[in-house]
């Protein structure tokens, strides 16, 4: 948790809410999903499930407001303890979230990754998402950064999501994807309008061309 007053009210803020549900003896699970605005790639969800965090991950945070390596930290730590930590991820590829719309295919992202828990949370918090589960859900204004449980979701994702488009740069190497991740940056435009769209590239989205351009399909 850190000797700092700052990482001490960091560590405050996020345990407020799960701690009383943790003292009320819940299974608490947060969940937490990464990669809706990319115009490339899945939606990734993740649910960390837990009756308290197990030691070692006090500099736990929204995944976002964390550098590459402490996240792959954070990851290994949560992955390291199966007994203490139940982990799911679920994912949506760019043909659902072409036929659904990314909010509906984020859902079922979350959704998957609730269902692919080794453990079945009696609580269940997420990052402003409205969900129908088999327990109470609270959706959270920025729970990201109020909730540990989800801040501990969102790391799994984001590191699980650039593994992907890791690999993905690999099988198309002329769109960068290892550098923006899927995401609009000038760069990837500019491929996009040199090399037209490729199967991993969700074509309802503003700047990528129809379906019909392209060859094959990706990840569904």
């Amino acid at each position: 948790m850190g000797g700092s007053e700052a990482d001490a009210a960091r560590w405050e803020r996020l345990t407020a809410i799960d701690g009383q549900l943790w003292k009320a003896g819940l299974l608490v699970a947060g969940v937490d999903e990464t990669g809706r605005g990319p115009l490339a790639g899945p939606v990734v969800a993740a649910a960390v499930a837990w009756r308290a965090p197990p030691a070692g991950l006090g500099a736990l945070d929204d995944s976002k407001r964390l550098r590459p390596a402490a996240r792959q930290r954070l990851y290994d730590g949560l992955v390291a303890r199966p007994g203490a930590v139940g982990i799911g991820v679920g994912a949506v590829g760019p043909q659902t979230i072409d036929r659904l719309n990314i909010y509906e295919a984020s859902r079922l992202a979350m959704a998957r990754a609730l269902s692919r828990l080794p453990v079945v949370p009696e609580w269940v918090l997420t990052d402003f998402m409205p969900l129908q589960w088999r327990c109470p859900v609270e959706a959270l204004v920025h729970g990201d950064q109020r909730s540990l449980s989800v801040a501990a979701a969102s790391v799994v994702a984001k590191v699980l999501r650039d593994r992907y488009m890791d690999a993905l740069d690999r099988q198309y190497p002329q769109y960068g994807f290892g550098q923006h991740r899927g995401y609009p940056t000038a760069a990837h435009r500019e491929a996009l309008a040199r090399w037209g769209a490729s199967p991993a590239h969700r074509h309802t989205f503003a700047g990528v061309p129809p379906r019909s351009s392209t060859h094959g399909a990706h990840l569904v």
